[in-house]
């Protein structure tokens, strides 16, 4: 079975004051917790087992999310004693014996998970990335030079568009023995193994939206995207009962992916 893993133990700090009472997954964007909406979400594509990484108000997630039930979902938690990172954590998941998807707890997106897990499978690497170019405006004039050091070319205050990673991982259960079990180990960690090692990582790039909630700022275009395309991130109300009979046909079938040899 495909599981998902919602990284949700982190402090939230860059939104203060927010999450001195609620932890950053439970901010609400729009009428709903962020991260109810990826709950469901992740539902609609036929993912019902989610474990969810705890720490920070862990016990005010579990009380609003419960056992997923009424989401049509199955969720289960593990509690991080120590910060673990934004990787360390999956190695507190029993049982990841098939590529599992892993994203970070507080994203607002439309990204099709069905779609990215399947094309993972398919390629064959043991790790794909979710992938976004992210605007960034400069605010100083930047020149281009040439191996003289001589100037080419000039930009006043451009803006430059760069690939980044959306916080949403597919991983090969392959890849859990470069994860060490006793320390803070972070995705730009993974990557540095990945790099030295000449592990294969795939982009997944995406072109819909995307927003990590992470500053009030962030959580303010969060709510106005939400209200203003709420179509596009969930899907009208399913009884419970849809869902789970939808959910019963088996992963690869729900994935449409072929099987690997």
């Amino acid at each position: 079975m495909h599981r998902v893993i919602i990284q949700a133990g982190g402090l939230g700090t860059r939104l203060h004051p927010y999450t001195t009472v609620l932890p950053k997954p439970l901010v609400p964007v729009g009428d709903q917790p962020v991260l109810e909406i990826m709950v469901r979400q992740f539902v609609s594509c036929g993912l019902r087992r989610i474990t969810v990484t705890l720490g920070h108000l862990g016990h005010l997630i579990t009380a609003v999310i419960g056992n997923g039930e009424r989401f049509g979902a199955e969720v289960d938690y593990v509690w991080e004693e120590e910060p673990r990172g934004t990787i360390g954590a999956v190695t507190l998941v029993d049982g990841l014996d098939a590529p599992f998807i892993v994203a970070n707890g507080d994203l607002l997106t439309d990204f099709d998970y069905r779609s990215f897990l399947r094309e993972h499978c398919a390629s064959g690497a043991p790790l794909s990335v979710g992938t976004y170019h992210k605007k960034v405006q400069v605010s100083l004039g930047v020149f281009e030079l040439d191996v003289g050091r001589r100037i080419t070319g000039f930009r006043e205050k451009p803006t430059l568009s760069l690939p980044c990673s959306m916080g949403i991982y597919a991983i090969d259960p392959s890849m859990l023995s470069y994860i060490p079990r006793d320390r803070n180990f972070g995705f730009d960690d993974l990557m540095a193994v990945c790099l030295e090692r000449e592990l294969p990582v795939r982009a997944h790039v995406f072109e819909g939206h995307w927003l990590d909630i992470g500053r009030p700022e962030d959580h303010a275009a969060a709510t106005e995207t939400f209200e203003a395309h709420r179509d596009r991130f969930l899907r009208p109300t399913e009884s419970v009962h849809s869902v789970r009979a939808r959910a019963a046909i088996t992963p690869l079938q729900a994935l449409g992916s072929p099987r690997r040899s």
